[in-house]
C-alpha cells in the first residue's frame, strides 16, 4: 500500500461531538487540539496526548475496496493524510504539517463501537492495530501549533527506528 503521491493533508475534520467529523476548509491546531473540535468521550479520545488523530487516505480507499462505507472524517480523525507509507508509521514519530505545525505521533487509537456503522459486517475491530497492523489510526500530540488545511505538505521529520 506505498502511495506514490508527493505527503498532504487530504482532509481536515471537525465535529461537535463524536462521529462523523465533517470536512473544513482549515483549522488551528493548538497543543489541546483543533480549535472547534469536540470528543464526546474524554476518558479515550483528546487531551495533550490524543489532541490530533490522523488517518491515510490509501487505508480509508482499501477499505472501500473491501466493501465498506467508511470515509475520510467518519472514523473520527481530524487529519486524513495521503502519501505517506502508513504502515511505516509508529508513535513516537515526528510529522511537520505545513509550514508551522509539528507533530509527534504517541499511539495507535482503539476503534470506537460508533464506526461500526461504516463497515459492511459491523467489525470496527478491523482498524484495530493489534488484529491489523498497518490498519489503525494514530493520536498525536502538537509540538509546535499553528493553522493546517487541505493541500498543506506533510514531511516524516523522524522515525523512532529503522523500519
Amino acid at each position: 500500500m506505498k502511495p506514490s503521491v508527493t505527503p498532504h493533508v487530504h482532509q481536515v475534520s471537525l465535529s461537535d461531538g463524536g462521529v462523523p467529523k465533517r470536512a473544513v476548509a482549515s483549522a488551528v491546531i493548538t497543543s489541546n487540539g483543533l480549535a472547534g473540535d469536540r470528543q464526546r468521550n474524554r476518558k479515550y479520545h483528546g487531551g495533550p496526548d490524543r489532541a490530533v488523530c490522523l488517518y491515510s487516505l490509501e487505508v480509508i480507499e482499501a477499505l472501500r475496496a473491501e466493501g465498506h462505507s467508511i470515509g475520510p472524517g467518519l472514523a473520527g480523525e481530524n487529519i486524513t493524510v495521503a502519501g505517506l507509507d502508513w504502515q511505516q508509521l509508529a508513535p513516537g514519530d515526528r510529522l511537520a504539517i505545513g509550514e508551522h505545525v509539528r507533530i509527534e505521533l504517541t499511539s495507535y487509537t482503539a476503534p470506537c463501537r460508533l464506526n461500526a456503522q461504516w463497515f459492511s459486517d459491523g467489525n470496527f475491530g478491523r482498524i484495530a492495530q493489534e488484529a491489523y497492523p498497518g490498519w489503525s489510526r494514530l493520536y498525536a500530540r502538537v509540538l509546535s501549533e499553528g493553522v493546517v488545511k487541505a493541500g498543506d505538505a506533510v514531511v516524516v521529520e523522524a522515525l523512532t527506528s529503522e523500519r
